[in-house]
């Protein structure tokens, strides 16, 4: 039987130049290269219209959002905004939407009563879907 390396750590980017990854240094380098630019041929306005710039430059480098990042983030807005949705409406019966009396909330040890669960019961299905998993688990030999 051969053994082989698995990789570890493949969702880290690798540091190409100095403490940035390479998709942070494009965005920061394009967005100091279009502020700069905005601020060497438009001066006070150009300064005043580079500092959104910069700031999503950092956001797209740096930011992350539940440990996702902004760019993925941007890319998930867009396509929610710009994609096609698809609403549908049924109408219900009048019967159907005759109010219910409220139901009252059900206590666990009564639900296993109601449904003759004891812990013996419970127990046994419990390893029985144990094993179940652990024989789809192994591979065949």
């Amino acid at each position: 039987m051969a053994e082989y390396q698995v990789p570890q750590f493949i969702e880290v980017e690798d540091k190409v130049i100095g403490p940035f990854t390479l998709k942070q240094f494009i965005f920061l380098a394009g967005g100091g290269g279009a502020a700069a630019g905005l601020v060497l041929y438009l001066h006070v306005i150009g300064f005043i219209i580079a500092l959104p710039i910069l700031a999503l430059a950092a956001a797209l480098a740096f930011y992350k959002v539940n440990n996702k990042s902004f760019t993925d983030m941007l890319e998930a807005g867009f396509t929610y905004f710009l994609g096609s949705r698809l609403y549908l409406w049924r109408k219900e019966d009048s019967a159907a939407q005759a109010p219910s009396a409220p139901v009252a909330p059900v206590s666990a040890p009564e639900a296993r009563q109601k449904l003759g669960l004891n812990q013996n019961k419970l127990h046994d299905l419990a390893r029985s879907l144990d094993i179940q998993d652990g024989s789809a688990a192994q591979p065949n030999e």
